[in-house]
Parts: structure tokens; sequence; C-alpha cells
């Protein structure tokens, strides 16, 4: 008898479609529907503009400025934080630094602080501070942990045996790295470099605060203070090409090679690479890292609560604006996560190619600048379901399409270790199939859920372009509310919503780190 027990869930027969996979699926393609919007949104507004207008509108000056600073931003941006993650990951762990645990936690808590406040940090010590240089400067400090997570998760995961046969073989301990580590950091690093890259489009405030345009900040220009609609559409159409050519160029990267580890038994422990006289040395680079991602943001906030005093902790206004943000997080957060449990479902228990077909929709979905899907979803309010424009359900919306993916994760991994046996056999006692799945699966699911929703409140809890445009009259939440003040140039006014964003991101930001070593398995 085999020592090692099959995890697989059984297969099912599919002579007849289970009423529970037909409404489960039912349920997934409404949700695929919503998502794919904006892309249906953008492609009629190239439709109705008319070939003449769209083409004097997109190939035009303003547009090339725009692409130029893009491009420029993205070539500069993702290399440096490419290299800085990878450094970083390798001192943390694979060598014997001091204080590793402490400089990995530290590199990914930059996350909780939103990328505008880094801007707002940054903009407090050097007032003068615009264009591509600030630009790419800030863009590093905030995006860099998208890269660092998981490549310090697959160094985690890599087998020293390779690097031993290939040391064994003659190769000096840097090509050794280039030839055999590298290449299996590949995923990684085309996985965390296109989540920059798509940050870098979507991203708003931090662009806007230091004067650099890119097609997200014009966008929001020409909404708000013109509201030239054909121009903001062409404008989104051009964004969400620039979207899918990074797409492509992640999927070409990646490439089909395998990257799992053939042959018996387990991959064995890393032994830490010595330092030596290098040890104290190498605590520049984690040190340095900490002081600019977290020390700037810390001092700037600090003066300015100082300066402002107790006068600036408006007590009615604050709490106010942290209420309202905890329940659009909560309302976003549940809803982004009960939206994820049917494809959740499906790919686990029905895997194929019209699931695989509905997930990959929610991923193109979610990879759309929320400038681009809050555009969408305000025209089709208005023009067809005007009762739902500025709602709760509009922002419910919004926040399913951007963060869906998030919970989507957490969520099948913790549905694959339910076993269908427990739905069988719910369902054998006489209850319906929703609601087998309901007392069984999604129950014993419920800590992904939790995860995923954690993971969607992160990114409610920063967002600020598809808010801004789609909150109801009156919202102000932590993030509108700073924004509004730095507008005014009232930093310190703004200083209290900075710090509870932050406060409030820190959990999420420290459970995302612990899901990447459980799944990394450490």
């Amino acid at each position: 008898m085999s020592s090692i027990a099959d995890t697989r869930a059984p297969t099912v027969p599919h002579r007849r479609m289970p009423a529970a996979t037909s409404w489960t699926l039912s349920i997934a393609v409404v949700v695929a529907l919503l998502s794919l919007l904006p892309l249906g949104f953008v492609i009629w507004a190239g439709i109705v503009t008319g070939w003449d207008t769209a083409v004097q509108l997109i190939f035009r000056g303003r547009v090339g400025e725009l692409m130029v600073n893009t491009v420029l931003l993205i070539l500069i941006t993702i290399p440096i934080c490419a290299v800085l993650a990878v450094t970083l990951a390798w001192l943390t762990e694979r060598t014997d630094l001091p204080g590793a645990r402490l400089w990995s936690w530290l590199a990914v808590v930059p996350l909780a602080v939103p990328a505008f406040v880094h801007s707002y940090a940054w903009l407090g010590l050097w007032p003068g501070l615009n264009g591509l240089t600030a630009g790419v400067s800030i863009s590093v400090v905030a995006y860099f942990p998208f890269l660092y997570l998981p490549i310090s998760a697959a160094f985690r995961l890599l087998d020293p045996a390779l690097e031993d046969q290939a040391s064994s073989l003659g190769l000096p301990p840097f090509a050794v790295f280039r030839r055999v580590v590298l290449p299996q950091l590949r995923l990684s690093l085309c996985g965390g470099a296109l989540l920059i890259g798509l940050h870098l489009l979507s991203e708003y405030g931090l662009f806007a605060m230091i004067r650099f345009d890119t097609f997200t900040t014009a966008i929001i220009d020409q909404f708000q203070s013109t509201y030239n609609g054909v121009a903001a559409y062409m404008l989104a159409l051009v964004l969400v090409a620039c979207c899918f050519v990074l797409l492509g160029l992640e999927a070409a990267l990646r490439g089909r090679r395998r990257y799992a580890r053939l042959g018996p038994g387990v991959a064995r422990q890393v032994r830490k690479v010595r330092l030596g006289f290098w040890k104290y040395p190498a605590l520049i680079l984690p040190l340095g890292v900490a002081v600019f991602s977290l020390g700037i943001p810390s001092l700037t906030l600090g003066r300015w609560l100082i300066a402002g005093g107790a006068e600036i902790w408006r007590t009615d206004e604050v709490w106010l604006a942290l209420w309202q943000t905890l329940v659009i997080c909560i309302i976003g957060g549940i809803a982004t996560a009960a939206a994820a449990v049917p494809i959740a479902w499906l790919s686990v228990r029905r895997p194929t190619p019209a699931s695989r077909f509905l997930e990959g929709c929610y991923y193109l979905a979610s990879s759309m600048p929320g400038v681009v899907i809050a555009l969408a979803l305000v025209t089709v309010t208005i023009r067809v379901i005007l009762p739902l424009y500025q709602t709760v359900a509009t922002i419910a919306i919004a926040y399913v399409i951007m963060f869906l993916p998030r919970a989507l994760v957490s969520l099948r991994a913790s549905i694959a270790q339910v076993p269908v046996e427990l739905e069988q056999a719910a369902t054998s006692l006489g209850r319906s199939p929703g609601n087998a799945l309901w007392s069984t699966t999604v129950r014993l699911a419920a800590p992904g859920a939790a995860a995923g929703m954690a993971l969607a409140s992160l990114g409610i809890m920063n967002e600020l372009t598809a808010t801004q445009m789609l909150a109801p009259n009156g919202t102000r939440t932590l993030a509108m509310a700073f924004w509004a003040l730095t507008s005014e140039i009232d930093y310190a006014a703004a200083a209290p919503y900075a710090v509870l964003m932050i406060v409030f991101s820190l959990p999420l930001t420290l459970l995302l780190h612990h899901h990447s070593k459980k799944i990394a398995g450490r």
C-alpha cells in the first residue's frame, strides 16, 4: 500500500451536467460578462466615434507625448525594480544576512503605503520634485514589493541540487546564478513585472502630484475639466491597447518551459551562503530600501502631524472618512469574494476549457486601469440604467472587476483542500446542490475566502480613481479626503488620513506576506 494519499478529486462523469454545475456556470458567465463590460465599452467607443475622428484623436502630438512618457517610465522602472528585488530576495532568503526575517518583512511593508502617499512624502522633503526622474524614483520604492514577493517565494522553492551540479561542472558562482538560478525565476520575474507595468499604466495620484503626464492623468483631466468624452474615450482605447501589449509581452517572455522538479524524493534544505566579510556591508541595501520606502513617509508624516498639532485631527471628518472607507472595503471585499466562488469551484471541481476561458476573462478584465472601468460604468449607468449611477451597487461592481483575481487565487487554493466527497454526501442526504455546496465546501473554504476578501480590501482601501468617479454623492473615503486636501496644498490636514490608510492597510499587507510564505511551504 502506498504511503502517499491521492489528493486529487474524483473524476465526475460528464454525460449530463449536474444541477450544481449548471447554475454555478451560469453565475460565472454573468460575472464574466460584467467583467468584460469595460472592454466592450472601449470597442463601442471606438466604433461610434468614427474612423476619421478616431484617427485624428489617436494620432496627434499629445498622444505621442503620453506614449513616450509611458514607454520610458516602464522601460526604466521595471528593470530597476527587478534588479533590486532579486538582490534583496537573494540576500534575505539565501544568505546569512543578519536580521534576514526583519528585512524580509520590511521589504513588503511598503505595500501598505499607497503610491500617492509616497509622492506626498517625497514632495514634503523635495517640493520641486517632478518629471520622469521623480516618477521612476517613487515608482521603484512604491512597487518593487510586487516583484520581491514572488521572487523571494521562488527562492524558497528552488532545489539547491541543481546549483551544486552546475558548480561541480566547474562553473563559477556568478555563472551558476546566471545560468541556473535566473532561468528558474523567469515566471516570478514576468508575473511581478506585469503587475508593476499594469500599476504604472493605471496609477493616477502618484503622477498627478509630481506633474508627470500619463494616459491615466490625461483621461481624468479630460473627464473632469472639459468633460470631453470623445477625447477621453480614445485615450482609454490607447491605454487598453498598452495593457494588451504588456500582457502579450509577459506571455511571450514566460514561454512554455517546464519548471517542475523531476525525480524521486523532495528538494533538500537550502544551505545559506556565508557572506563573510560582506555580511555587514550587505546590510546597506536593505537598510537603504527601508529608509527610502518607509523612512521618508514616516519622516514627512511625523513632521506634518507635529506642525499641524491637534487641530488637524478634525474628529468628525476624520472618523466619518474612516467609517465610510471601512464600509466600502467590507462591501467590496464581500462582493469580490462572493463573485469568485463560482469560478473557483468550477476551476477545481469541473476544470474544462469553458471554465479556463471564463477565468481568463476575469484576469483580462482586471488588467484594465481603474479609470477605464469607471468610464465604462459611468457611461452604461447614464445611458442605460440611470438609477444605478453613483450608487453603492455600481462601485461594488467596479471593485469586483478590478480585484476579483485577488480573491480567486486564495479561494481556489482553499476549495482544492476540501474533499469533494463531502458535497456528494450532503447531496445524498437530500440537500439541494446549492445547500450542499454552501454547507460543506464554502464553509470549510472560509479561511481562503477571508484571505481573498482581505487582499481585495487592501486594494479597495487605497483605490482612488474609480472611487472618485463612481462613489455616491457625499462619499468621502480616506483616499478621497487625502487627495482633496493635498490638491488644496493643505499637507498638514491631509496627514491624519494618510496615517489611517497606512495603519489599516498594514495588517492586510502582513497577511499577504504570510500567505506568500505559506504557499512557498515555509
